[in-house]
């Protein structure tokens, strides 16, 4: 797909979506969720500062399992284990809210099958009910099963049985939790490429749920296609075809989604995990109706650095940091509090130029996807003194002035200055946000509120704020 392509379909998504972009003063009804995966509820003496390392981070909710077979150890007896109670008791001291995953299947019940049949489906039903009961207030979040494409996305029949569960289950968790948010499907990669998220939506899942959950992997794709930015352009057609099978916006939850940091096949190094965790984050901000993306997974799963389950964590598996942790307590801060604005068109394929704001500040957020290039940034608004950016390749400096100073024309109100961008963001900061007013965005220059026509075909009307301090950008 084009990056022109790309910005098209990313106009219509949020037509679609029946979102005009909103004022910097106005936040989305549903705040964007940045979440992690962790494996910790099911450890005895997992260790306190890892609910602290999470927070740090600007981590929301927390996804794990809510195993049944952990739960009913002895048939028909449920019992929840008392290291789950000190476990969501802390998380709740560091305002974390819980995504439970409900399934994984129970030796006494069918042998621990799917729950397909009836005998097994009741019984089923019975550990949800159960969950609800005793974590009601507590989890804000459930998921009916994890994966259930992965043993046969193509059969109808085998959709038809997910969907009935999930009917089941979204009724008896509201029952007894109402206020807790339901998501089902957890699709694979797969599961979206065979059509199974779109027989879901075909079978009327959505008067069940409040949301449908993807795990759009794609590390294993191959060179040029395994990117945030390939990844973005794909999702974005997912979105489009969810969207029209549905006939509105379809609430998406990313419930896993990362690259694994492993030496061996699909892998890469730590780095370039930390710049595809800030790139990926960015965009997938530009689907408006994304409600979250939970990162998988919290910490490495082992030591071994040849084995791609053991790496995909933010932590090592000893809890130090990894580059992508520093990165995501850079970032989150603008991904909670700056909406996504729209896009800026430049002259090379592989720059990517996002724009985010709210009522106090407008940003850019851009990097190459390719070589490193000299970019020149030209604000029609006053600009005086040096550039301030976050430099998500030296996160931990946070927010810094750089060398660079704007240099502003003494005749006009035009300043200009020029950065070098990498595959790490920088995020630039153009300046406080004025009033709101309707502008023109994707792919247009901006002076003073007003399109310049010819510049790029891309261009699309929208109501906008007013970016105040506007910007153009030239590659040198």
């Amino acid at each position: 797909m084009t990056r022109r392509t790309y910005l098209h379909r990313l106009a219509l998504t949020a037509a679609l979506s029946g979102l005009a972009l909103q004022a910097p003063a106005q936040q989305a009804k549903d705040p964007f969720i940045i979440g992690v995966c962790s494996h910790d509820l099911h450890l005895s003496d997992s260790r306190d500062q890892g609910n602290q390392l999470l927070r740090e981070a600007g981590v929301e909710s927390v996804r794990t399992d809510a195993h049944w077979a952990f739960l009913e150890r002895k048939r028909d007896q449920l019992k929840v284990e008392p290291h789950w109670h000190r476990y969501l008791a802390d998380a709740q001291a560091h305002q974390l809210g819980n995504l439970f995953i409900l399934g994984y299947g129970n030796h006494f019940h069918g042998g621990g099958e799917k729950p397909r049949s009836e005998p097994v489906r009741a019984a089923f039903n019975r550990y949800v009910a159960f969950v609800a009961q005793q974590f009601r207030g507590r989890v804000t979040h459930y998921e009916v099963w994890n994966e259930w494409d992965v043993e046969n996305p193509h059969d109808p029949r085998f959709t038809e049985d997910y969907v009935r569960l999930i009917t089941d289950a979204a009724g008896i968790i509201r029952q007894h939790d109402p206020h807790a948010t339901v998501l089902a499907g957890a699709v694979t990669t797969k599961g979206i490429e065979s059509g199974f998220a779109q027989r879901l939506l075909k079978a009327g899942i959505m008067q069940s749920i409040d949301g449908l959950s993807l795990h759009p992997y794609v590390h294993c794709r191959g060179r040029g296609q395994n990117t945030p930015e390939a990844w973005i352009e794909w999702l974005t057609e997912v979105n489009l075809e969810l969207s029209r099978i549905a006939g509105e916006p379809v609430p998406l939850y990313l419930t896993e989604m990362s690259w694994p940091a492993h030496q061996g096949s699909c892998g890469i190094d730590e780095d370039l995990q930390a710049a595809y965790l800030a790139r990926s984050f960015f965009l997938v901000r530009t689907i408006l109706n994304v409600r979250g993306y939970w990162w998988y997974d919290f910490r490495n799963d082992g030591t071994d650095k040849r084995e791609r389950e053991h790496n995909f964590g933010l932590l090592q598996q000893d809890y130090s940091l990894k580059p992508a942790y520093q990165v995501l307590k850079a970032i989150s801060p603008i991904i909670q509090n700056y909406p996504f604005l729209g896009t800026a068109d430049s002259a090379a394929k592989d720059v990517i130029l996002l724009r985010f704001g709210n009522a106090e500040e407008q940003l850019l957020v851009a990097w190459s996807t390719g070589k490193s290039r000299s970019v020149s940034i030209e604000s029609t608004g006053p600009m005086p003194g040096q550039l301030e950016l976050i430099d998500t390749a030296r996160p931990e400096r946070g927010r810094t002035r750089a060398a660079t100073s704007w240099n502003c024309a003494s005749t006009t109100s035009t300043c200009t200055t020029r950065i070098m961008l990498d595959g790490f963001p920088k995020i630039i900061s153009l300046g406080q946000s004025a009033p709101a007013r309707s502008t023109p965005d994707n792919g247009c220059r901006f002076e003073n509120g007003a399109s310049k026509r010819g510049i790029s075909d891309d261009c699309d009307q929208r109501s906008l704020p007013d970016p105040g301090n506007t910007w153009r950008t030239a590659l040198r």
